[in-house]
């Protein structure tokens, strides 16, 4: 049964928060937990769930998030049927490669909607980290015999004020209301952008949508359909932790809260891996007066200072005298020596200069774009 289901991953979120985190890549291809990206959670899910076709829907920036997913190797998605397509922007005089919305995503690409075989559909949005048993999800919505299933979660990080969608979930199941982007969420249940749905039906849902002049699905077709009855839309909860990346402060919430070993076991959960990229690279080496306390550091780093509750990336180099505390430095970073930083974020190649002192507050971290020298 569960060959018979497809996946789509729309990656047009709304990034102006990210700041110069997302000016060179997508939410999807931001780099998180030393080795992954947040693409790789749910794309691997999916794959756990039996799904052997995924289309990733690409928007500006996608440039790095095409580098990333390549072929679909690391996710076994390259074989002769099916796999990983990559749907990069489709342009026109009217279409300047920046939809509006899901609907318009969608309708862009209606040929690979059209030319896909399964029956069935989990639309996904990529700016939230989970990793949910997909399998379950799917045969919940089956047996229930819903229109669409949503899944949710009761995490309260996941709550924000003037953002996101929340519903209202009866004992049995169905949906009963819906509230989109409201001031103060009077609902705790939060929608976690993931749905199934009939392939067929979504793409009549997706016609009469823009049709219609509608772009997003949670507004404009989603809302009308539980406040008028107009089809029977059940949820799924999702019992494991959750993180939506949206803020500077979230996406450094996520990278801190895997330091933690209980989070890190609820997340990569053993029989559902989280697979990614693979690059060969000799293992980390640490010099003779070095110290890293409660740290991810991922291989071919080269440390001689002190680290601690950091997350380390590819190839970063930390010199002697050099102190890292709370900090999140991604590929290739450098921190010479008798430098100081905290709470910050480094992009890919950043440099800080010898006897450099950098402190951020806890609640909004120092960001230092990529291949920026201080």
């Amino acid at each position: 049964m569960l060959k018979d289901v497809m996946g789509v991953i729309y990656t047009g979120e709304n990034d102006a928060n990210l700041r110069e985190l997302t000016l060179m890549r997508a939410i999807a291809a931001l780099p998180v937990a030393g080795r992954y990206r947040v693409v790789d959670f749910l794309l691997s899910s999916l794959v756990n769930g039996g799904v052997r076709n995924v289309g990733v829907i690409m928007q500006k920036n996608y440039h790095s998030l095409m580098d990333h997913v390549g072929s679909g190797k690391e996710w076994d998605l390259h074989g002769k049927h099916d796999g990983l397509y990559v749907l990069p922007p489709f342009l026109t005089r009217e279409n300047v490669g920046v939809y509006n919305g899901t609907l318009d995503a969608l309708r862009s690409n209606t040929n690979y909607l059209s030319r896909s075989k399964q029956e069935y559909c989990v639309l996904c949005n990529s700016s939230i980290i989970c990793n949910p048993h997909m399998d379950q999800f799917i045969q919940f919505h089956v047996d229930s015999g819903a229109d669409i299933t949503l899944m949710y979660t009761k995490e309260e990080s996941m709550l924000r004020d003037e953002a996101g969608t929340y519903i209202g979930v009866a004992e049995d199941g169905k949906v009963t209301e819906m509230e989109v982007d409201p001031t103060h969420p009077p609902l705790t249940n939060s929608f976690m952008d993931i749905m199934i749905l009939k392939r067929e039906y979504l793409r009549d849902l997706v016609d009469k949508g823009v049709a219609h002049g509608q772009h997003q699905m949670s507004r404009d077709v989603l809302l009308p359909m539980i406040t008028e009855g107009q089809g029977r839309v059940n949820a799924w909860e999702y019992t494991g932790p959750a993180w939506r990346m949206d803020s500077v402060q979230s996406y450094f919430k996520f990278n801190m809260d895997v330091l933690d070993s209980d989070i890190r076991r609820k997340l990569f959960v053993d029989d559902l891996p989280v697979f990614t990229k693979i690059r060969d690279e000799m293992p980390t080496r640490y010099g003779d007066n070095a110290t890293v306390v409660n740290s991810l550091v991922a291989d071919g780093c080269i440390i001689e200072g002190t680290v601690e509750n950091s997350i380390l990336f590819r190839g970063v180099r930390i010199a002697p005298d050099a102190h890292v505390k709370n900090c999140i430095i991604m590929q290739d970073g450098q921190v010479h020596s008798s430098a100081y930083i905290e709470n910050c974020i480094l992009d890919k190649q950043a440099v800080i200069k010898r006897n450099a002192r950098l402190i951020g507050p806890n609640a909004y971290p120092i960001v230092i774009a990529k291949n920026v020298v201080i």
